[in-house]
């Protein structure tokens, strides 16, 4: 599918690379997200990008906000195409994190037992599924710091429960179809419940940086005990976590 560019209001327009959830796409879209924060970064006088406000990807496109006193879509889509064109829309090297995860309490994974059955596998087996998965972070949204994440292992695709819940608790780990997301807040929810993580995805007293993950991350999850879980959580009540200390390479 060739790109489209798709005007929504009067103050951004949509470049749409496809209509699927597949990982070249969404490669492209994060490509395109990170070149033109380069270009903007850069700062070139009179540059069409400078009346850029901010992009936004998502599973398949990438929503462009523009500041309509300041630039035009007629100015902007050609300076686009060209970065498109010219391959500086190129694929970067992502962040990639590892994630501490509870699977061995009742309360964390109340699907896990039914996963196991509706899948085939043992529950011990959906936990090393889930574990052995490295998923990409295709977007956030739904809610504030919501990732949604896609790679999940064949054997546990399901599609979401027939019944959703009114309450799901939050920092819970999810399943359905090829993705797994992680609740912010407790909010309803029809997705599979099989962990949870003392990690919020979303914490204001991190100020600017209050979202955990973004598009493009890379992401692992890490087996912990309940007495671990309970540790981390008493440390993330004191102060809120630094993120570098989930990202790879750093410490």
């Amino acid at each position: 599918m060739s790109t489209r560019f798709l005007d929504c209001g009067d103050t951004a327009f949509s470049v749409e690379f496809g209509s699927t959830i597949d990982p070249e796409i969404n490669a492209r879209v994060m490509a395109l997200h990170d070149a033109i924060a380069a270009e903007r970064e850069a700062g070139r006088p009179g540059s069409p990008l400078s009346g850029v406000v901010e992009t936004v990807p998502s599973m398949r496109a990438l929503l462009v906000f523009y500041d309509p006193l300041a630039t035009t879509r007629a100015a902007l889509q050609p300076a686009i195409e060209a970065l498109l064109s010219g391959g500086k829309a190129a694929k970067v090297e992502p962040r990639r994190l590892t994630l501490p995860c509870c699977y061995d309490d009742a309360e964390f994974a109340p699907d896990l037992a039914d996963v196991s059955q509706r899948t085939g596998v043992s529950t011990e087996e959906v936990i090393k599924l889930h574990l052995a998965s490295e998923f990409r972070v295709y977007m956030v949204g739904f809610m504030p710091g919501l990732p949604y994440l896609v790679g999940l292992a064949k054997p546990l695709h399901l599609p979401r429960r027939a019944s959703p819940r009114v309450r799901v608790p939050a920092r819970s780990v999810a399943i359905a179809t090829e993705m797994s997301v992680v609740y912010p807040f407790e909010s309803p929810g029809g997705w599979h419940l099989i962990g949870r993580t003392p990690v919020s995805m979303f914490d204001t007293r991190r100020g600017t940086e209050a979202t955990t993950l973004a598009p493009g991350d890379v992401v692992r999850f890490r087996r912990i005990s309940r007495a671990e879980y309970d540790a981390l959580s008493a440390e993330a009540e004191r102060a809120p976590f630094d993120i570098a200390r989930f990202v790879e390479g750093t410490s």
